[in-house]
């Protein structure tokens, strides 16, 4: 059965007793005062209202990650506690065309903070753990995640100067698997092949069933960096009759063709960089520990000597970047350190011996790549002999930047290749289609809820989980949705929450619908009109309204639109009664109709500045 954003089912009406005949009383009854409470009569079979302590139903809602990507922050609730798995930060929309970071609105769970339990996280990317530092100060509760992640984390909390304690508030897991209680909930984790080390698929357990929380993952059975995937773990929950539901990644369902294996990507940069005449440059993700030591395979195997680009500033920076995940490869023994070098100890070798791995392969404003489009990096200069490999694919939303790259390199006689062009230069983290049906034939759970993917991917996720995995129903909902679960029953939306998203400038949070960006984007689309007024305490004009814009008549040379404003303002501030003028806000409403006459006369018809008025009192 397919549930889509099911309407709550409501609570059966209690029987209500019938009250007594008005007269019924002995008369030697004494008469009831009205302030007097009246004793409730017991009914024996009167059904008890549900509440935290006797409810046996788990639920799950998504605060974000449901019907987009990126921005994961999943909350199951059960006998009145919340678990939070995972804290991520999103891509910025475009209509906000401002702001640093955007993540989840926690408004609504802030209000139950004294009852959230914990964060699990599943994995250390951007988009799962992100948020944890605006986040985490807010709840202070403790962290549960593999050392990797863990690690990322407390760097992350010491370059912002959050005060925590790396001992009592990040508990790391073992990254083979794990079991531990946070509750009323029992967590148990195992390994999951992904992008990045250490990623887990979640087991939360409770009376009322147990659920797969899959994270993201893919099946990279050649993966040289970790282990493969735990089948057996995972063909052993996925066969439990009580596995009540699977929450499970959809990002990357609709690819057709089987996973590119990291020992590929090897194969396939070996054969350029054997073919290359100067440089090779490989941007990629940063946290990818396995991509890059797959780079460093293919460039000894090519006779180069890989290295890392590292900043251009040698003072420490508030975060986590591609140094400090070197540094952590090395650690974690993922890599050696030999394996990669810095560029500053292998760039006085010839070109042709040079292999550097670099950031930027999403058009990020202070990525090493742009930079070195934009030639701002005095240490190094890109020449036309180089050779750019794009090892990633593009994150949505990252297009516009992207092509700048592509178009930039083009320009400067640089070679490129890219996942459009060049076959198995990139892997990703993320199931497709054949890997969903291996996932499928394995799981079976009673519920399929989708998550972290746009809607059609997640539909064909949980399609796939009906007809391949039995599932009974299919859940895809919207983020706030919560749907209550219980073993053997149909589950439900129970109600809904209020979600969104919180967009951080500098130090200011700003919701999405914040007017400060309603009015950049107005600004933006239809320009601006200032007018200053210089005025006496009864309204009149003392001098000629000063008018000045964006984006309206700058180009205006002869200034007849900004002198018609003024005329236009003029006199309908002067067509203002005695009474009228007193009153600030018909001088605001009088200059914006006078204005618009002049501007939609010249502009258009459609055209709706931003109008701000400023007085000046004489």
């Amino acid at each position: 059965m397919v549930k889509v954003r099911d309407k709550a089912q409501p609570a059966p009406n209690p029987m209500v007793a019938p009250a007594p005949a008005q007269n019924s009383a002995p008369r030697h009854e004494k008469k009831r005062s009205r302030n007097t409470p009246k004793t409730p009569e017991k009914i024996s079979g009167m059904p008890t209202a549900e509440n935290d302590n006797n409810d046996e139903k788990i639920y799950f809602m998504a605060l974000g990650g449901l019907e987009h990507v990126g921005q994961n922050m999943y909350v199951y609730k059960y006998k009145g506690k919340y678990l939070i798995v995972d804290c991520g930060m999103g891509f910025l929309e475009e209509e906000i065309g401002a702001g640093d970071v955007q993540y989840c609105d926690t408004s609504w769970l802030e209000k139950r903070k004294k009852d959230v339990v914990g964060f699990v996280i599943t994995h250390g990317h951007e988009d799962h753990i992100g948020a944890l530092k605006y986040i985490w100060p807010k709840f202070r509760k403790p962290i549960y995640c593999t050392r990797f992640p863990g690690e990322i984390i407390r760097r992350t909390f010491e370059g912002c100067e959050i005060d925590f304690n790396p001992k009592k508030d990040i508990i790391i897991t073992d990254h083979n698997g794990d079991s531990f209680d946070i509750p009323p909930f029992q967590i148990e984790t195992f390994h999951v092949t992904h992008s990045v080390p250490e990623a887990q698929m979640v087991i939360i357990k409770t009376p009322a069933g147990k659920i797969l929380h899959t994270g993201d993952w893919t099946f990279n059975d050649d993966n040289p960096l970790e282990p493969t995937t735990d089948f057996a773990r995972l063909r052993e929950i996925g066969s439990d009759p009580k596995l009540l539901a699977v929450m499970s990644d959809s990002t990357s369902i609709s690819r057709q063709s089987k996973q590119t294996t990291e020992i590929e990507v090897r194969d396939a940069l070996t054969e350029i960089m054997k073919n290359a005449p100067g440089r090779i440059i490989v941007t990629g993700y940063s946290r990818s520990i396995a991509r890059i030591k797959m780079f460093a395979a293919a460039a000894r195997a090519a006779g180069r000597v890989a290295a890392i680009k590292e900043r251009s500033n040698p003072n420490p920076v508030p975060y986590v970047g591609l140094p400090e995940f070197r540094e952590m490869g090395i650690k974690f023994g993922y890599l050696d350190k030999e394996e990669v070098y810095l560029h500053s100890e292998i760039k006085d070798l010839p070109a042709s011996s040079q292999a550097i791995f670099l950031t930027g392969s999403q058009g990020e404003q202070f990525a090493m790549l742009t930079r070195l489009c934009r030639g701002h990096v005095k240490e190094m200069k890109l020449q036309p002999t180089d050779t750019v490999i794009f090892s990633a694919i593009i994150i949505p939303g990252r297009e516009q930047d992207v092509s700048f790259l592509y178009n930039k390199l083009a320009r400067m006689g640089i070679r490129t290749h890219t996942i459009f062009d060049t076959d198995h230069v990139h892997a990703s983290g993320h199931a497709g289609r054949p890997e969903f049906e291996r996932f499928y034939d394995m799981v079976h759970a009673q519920v399929a809820v989708p998550m972290h993917g746009d809607y059609i991917n997640e539909m064909l996720n949980g399609k796939m989980a009906m007809e391949r995995g039995g599932s009974k129903f299919m859940m895809v909902v919207h983020n706030g949705e919560m749907i209550a679960l219980r073993d053997g029953a149909e589950p439900y939306v129970t109600e809904t929450v209020p979600t969104g998203f919180v967009v951080m400038e500098g130090e200011t949070e700003r919701s999405a619908n914040d007017q400060v960006y309603k009015n950049r984007k107005k600004i933006a689309t239809n320009g601006a009109v200032f007018v200053t007024l210089t005025v006496d305490k009864r309204g009149f004009l003392k001098a000629v309204p000063e008018v000045s814009s964006a984006g309206i008549f700058e180009t205006d040379t002869t200034g007849f639109m900004k002198r018609q404003i003024q005329i236009e303002i003029t006199k309908a501030i002067d067509a203002l009664s005695k009474a009228e003028r007193k009153d600030r806000d018909n001088l605001v409403r009088a200059v914006q109709i006078a204005s618009n006459k002049v501007v939609r006369a010249a502009l258009g018809p459609d055209k709706k500045p931003q109008y701000s008025v400023h007085f000046v009192q004489r």
